[in-house]
């Protein structure tokens, strides 16, 4: 089986398995996913929809966040972990979405390469669930299920990104890494994945080298 029927095999069985795959962050608007994205940095989606709830009703607007005091939006996040560095680019960020860009989250990569704490697994989920513009979001789940597969061979997000661009059909590209993290999060955690209740574990090359392990 070549790669391209393999991917296939794979994309056929995760929409199976799970057909209403989304982002699992609370948002309403480009501005918001923005903001919960920075937040999940090292923090868990569960949490960060807790903190934006109260966020998200006291700062409504992108004016809201760039004149925000950091100590006060500090405290507000202070739960998600890391949260100097996050408040602090936060602030930046939206004071450069109103001096850059007419107070609109931008629609290009590119553009939101340059807001500060955006990188681009950010910008990819960005252009994929608000712009409709396809994207490959590399996070914890799909860097691990990646490698595992067979995807992948490299550790570095951008060089997976890249990697997957080629074999999945852009069509599929953001469908897929919201697939790829129910599954991480279902089956294929990170300490133990789950072999034997896994979907796809015909067409992975982790579970093919145990089985083969086994057998000598």
């Amino acid at each position: 089986m070549d790669m391209k029927q393999k991917v296939d095999k794979i994309i056929e069985k995760l929409e199976e398995m799970y057909p209403d795959a989304g982002c699992s962050l609370e948002y309403n608007d480009p501005l918001q996913l923005m903001i919960a994205t920075q937040l999940a940095a090292q923090c868990t989606d569960e949490r960060v929809n807790i903190v934006t709830k109260d966020l998200f009703k006291k700062y409504k607007t992108v004016d809201d966040f760039a004149n925000a005091d950091l100590h006060e939006l500090e405290q507000d996040i202070r739960s998600t972990g890391f949260y100097h560095n996050k408040a602090k680019n936060i602030i930046a960020a939206c004071k450069m979405i109103i001096s850059d860009f007419g107070r609109n989250v931008p629609s290009d990569i590119e553009s939101l390469l340059k807001l500060p704490g955006v990188g681009r697994k950010t910008a990819n989920l960005l252009l994929n669930d608000c712009f409709g513009i396809p994207g490959i979001v590399v996070d914890t789940h799909a860097k691990r299920l990646s490698r595992r597969i067979g995807l992948t061979k490299h550790e570095d997000p951008e060089k997976i990104e890249y990697d997957l661009m080629k074999i999945i059909p852009k069509d599929k590209w953001g469908r897929f890494c919201h697939q790829l993290v129910y599954h991480g999060r279902a089956v294929c955690n990170a300490r133990k994945p789950l072999c034997e209740k896994c979907g796809i574990s015909e067409y992975c090359q982790y579970f093919i080298d145990a089985r083969n392990d086994i057998k000598r």
